[in-house]
């Protein structure tokens, strides 16, 4: 069964019908001829005279007189009937006899003509599948809408991961160079020796001269470390000379950077005079309160929103 079942498809696709489509044409083509061959046998007779036909010479076999019509001739009543049944009997032995033939037709031409041989099913190939690849059983499946939607969210996921491990990275990055600068900067306070270390005194707020003597409130401002880091020292007298082997950092007075800045204060206020007409004229107060305000939340708003989106920290 599974030999003719392939079978049955090979050559109904080749065929682009199946054999058995082709035998039952056949046969109804004969029935046909044979229906219009019996159709003719009886109009023929139908239409002969009847004496022609022998019903003339039976009548005077059997000493009967045939009947007559109104205008004289003979008439053969029996002579239609007959023509009937005798058409009948034809159609149905011309009928029995194609049904009987053509069933032998049908087998013969289904074994030995429209057939394959079992051996070479498999390895018949037909015209439309040349230069056709047919994948193995084991080959992944075609891919679906709801495959594809799944590997968009699941590549969705891997750029947000993606996005937010660089951002941890870059905020590692940053820390671990900012521990790294406290660290370079503390090592090379540690090895710069610019004078004896000042003790700390019993008071937060009064911090002890290179000399022994109290330097005031603002002492820090020069004995921090940063404030030795920046070279920065107050206008006093150089303290006593550091020990012998100890290397000396040249300071600059607390005064030269304070002159600095009180210089850059006029340019500032100018600059801060000519500024104000242009921020009074813009409106900027008014703006913060009304649209200006308004727009810059929906700003941020949409910028958290994308950054959140991106897997991007906004802490």
């Amino acid at each position: 069964m599974a030999h003719s079942s392939q079978m049955d498809s090979l050559l109904t696709e080749h065929f682009r019908y199946t054999p058995l489509t082709l035998i039952d044409d056949i046969i109804n083509t004969v029935n046909e001829l044979v229906g219009r061959a019996v159709d003719s046998v009886e109009a023929g007779l139908l239409s002969a005279d009847p004496a022609v036909l022998g019903f003339a010479a039976r009548a005077a076999a059997e000493n009967v007189i045939p009947d007559t019509d109104g205008e004289g001739n003979v008439v053969y009543p029996e002579a239609r009937k007959e023509i009937e049944e005798g058409v009948h009997k034809l159609e149905t032995l011309l009928e029995a006899t194609v049904d009987k033939n053509f069933d032998k037709l049908e087998i013969y031409v289904l074994r030995n003509v429209l057939t394959v041989p079992e051996e070479l099913v498999g390895w018949v190939r037909l015209a439309h599948y040349e230069n056709l690849h047919i994948p193995s059983p084991s080959a992944p499946p075609p891919p679906t809408p709801e495959s594809l939607h799944l590997l968009r969210r699941k590549l969705h996921e891997t750029q947000k991961l993606h996005s937010t491990l660089l951002a941890e990275h870059r905020r590692n990055t940053l820390l671990i160079a900012q521990l790294r600068s406290l660290l370079s900067a503390s090592s090379t306070n540690s090895t710069i020796a610019t004078y004896p270390k000042a003790e700390q005194a019993s008071s937060p707020t009064r911090i002890a001269a290179p000399d022994g003597t109290h330097a005031g409130a603002f002492a820090f401002l020069s004995s921090t470390p940063a404030a030795r880091t920046l070279g920065v020292s107050t206008a006093a007298a150089m303290p006593t000379p550091p020990p012998e082997g100890a290397s000396i950092q040249t300071q600059a007075p607390l005064t030269t950077p304070a002159a600095f800045a009180l210089a850059q204060l006029p340019a500032l206020r100018q600059l801060l005079t000519s500024l104000r007409p242009r921020i009074a004229s813009l409106g900027v107060g008014a703006d913060d309160e009304g649209v200006g305000g308004v727009r810059r939340g929906y700003i941020e708003a949409q910028t958290r929103r994308v950054l959140e989106r991106r897997g991007v920290g906004i802490e």
